[in-house]
């Protein structure tokens, strides 16, 4: 789901919801994307009437929250686990959703983790900051601050060419 917008996005959570009773024909994303949909069904009747919310914004100022964007945190945390990217974070997540007793709950405190990170990355304009990132997801399950610092991907061209002058 590289290069997309928001009604892409919104298009493929509905097809999936469309798709549900066919799940065998579903890919390994998909799948992931339809559990969650299904843990969610305050959502469900967004994607039963998709073409209602494609243009729709949901402002935090109004006590609304986004359901879109909440199923695609979820999404982007599942996948960072499977991969374990940034390292570590399939450790905490498996540490939250024992600590918990349910991967929802779990996802729910990183997801505001994650979302906190990306806020920052915006409003300062620079890239997503690893570290903060990982020092707050470490804090969720109890963890201390790391010893080392990480490169933030945006910074890792830097500090090859700093390596060079150097």
């Amino acid at each position: 789901m590289y290069d997309v917008n928001t009604h892409d996005v919104r298009r493929f959570f509905a097809g999936v919801w469309r798709q549900r009773l066919q799940p065998l024909q579903l890919d390994s994303l998909q799948q992931k994307a339809l559990r969650i949909i299904e843990a969610h069904p305050e959502y469900h009747h967004y994607l039963e009437n998709i073409d209602e919310y494609l243009d729709k914004n949901w402002t935090p100022a109004e006590g609304e929250s986004n359901p879109f964007l909440h199923m695609s945190l979820h999404l982007s945390l599942q996948e960072q686990a499977a991969i374990d990217q940034p390292p570590g974070i399939r450790a905490i997540h498996e540490q939250l959703c024992a600590k918990h007793g349910d991967w929802v709950r779990a996802e729910h405190e990183m997801a505001d983790a994650l979302a906190e990170t990306i806020w920052e990355a915006q409003r300062f304009g620079r890239g997503l900051d690893v570290n903060a990132y990982i020092t707050r997801l470490r804090k969720l399950a109890g963890l201390g601050q790391e010893t080392r610092e990480r490169i933030n991907p945006h910074e890792a061209g830097l500090s090859v060419k700093s390596a060079e002058r150097g």
